[in-house]
């Protein structure tokens, strides 16, 4: 909201019955429209899509989700709930990022806000897209970048941990 981030649990629940993928909790388009860029992903990563009953809840629900920053929450809480990625690993951890439909993460704004968040609620640290991750360092926290949902999943699963970003240089210098 403004340049404050405000955090969002992501609940995803798999179970049986007619196919269907909804997004609860005040989504706007975009976080609607993240089903498609999700199923895609997902599929094209390697991983099955569940042909299941699919519900994700973005909470709390009396506040509105807008972007598409909410694609690799949406992603992992799926894998998660099918046993890909084991759920330990995504307790109190900040997720924010866009999904390609080839698996590849997009840049996401607000980086500096939603670390400084993450910090605030006491998360292990954050996962984002590579290009955000230097600005999310700039607030001190544990930021993570990855370039696939892959490297994610890798991740999570302890395979290839990923490293720690480090700020972005300061600007030039000046000589004395």
């Amino acid at each position: 909201e403004g340049i404050e981030a405000v955090p969002v649990q992501v609940e995803v629940d798999v179970s049986p019955g007619i196919p269907t993928f909804d997004i609860v909790g005040l989504p706007d388009a975009a976080v609607r429209e993240s089903r498609e860029r999700v199923r895609t992903a997902v599929r094209n990563g390697g991983w099955g899509f569940p042909t299941q009953r699919i519900t994700v809840n973005l909470a709390p629900a009396y506040t509105r989700k807008g972007g598409a920053g909410f694609d690799l929450a949406i992603a992992l809480g799926i894998l998660a709930a099918v046993g890909v990625v084991p759920a330990a690993a995504l307790e109190r951890v900040a997720v924010a990022g866009e999904l390609a439909l080839d698996g590849g993460l997009r840049p996401v704004q607000g980086a500096l806000a939603m670390a400084l968040a993450a910090r605030e609620i006491g998360a292990r640290y954050l996962l984002l897209p590579r290009e955000s991750a230097g600005e999310a360092a700039l607030a001190g926290v544990d930021a993570r970048p990855a370039a696939t949902l892959g490297e994610v999943v890798a991740h999570l699963t302890g395979q290839r941990p990923l490293p720690v970003a480090t700020p972005p240089p300061a600007g030039p210098q000046e000589e004395e």
